[in-house]
């Protein structure tokens, strides 16, 4: 599908997706293609089998993150 504008979550100009949820136009790291759904649809109705990956523009600056 093709979309014009920005990512409604990281203001990416890449928008590939519409959420068939909410309607949010998402580039493609913020959309989950299984579901059909942006990622903030996806955590609100619960996906356990997919875990959110931090994003960089989560984390303040001077965080590390550590997995062991």
């Amino acid at each position: 599908m093709s979309v014009t504008g920005l990512c409604e979550i990281c203001e990416a100009p890449s928008v590939e997706h519409t959420c068939d949820r909410c309607g949010q136009l998402v580039c493609e790291r913020h959309f989950d293609e299984d579901a059909g759904v942006c990622v903030e649809c996806a955590a609100e109705i619960g996906q356990p089998d997919r875990p959110r990956q931090p994003d960089d523009e989560d984390m303040p600056d001077g965080v590390d993150t550590y997995e062991f």
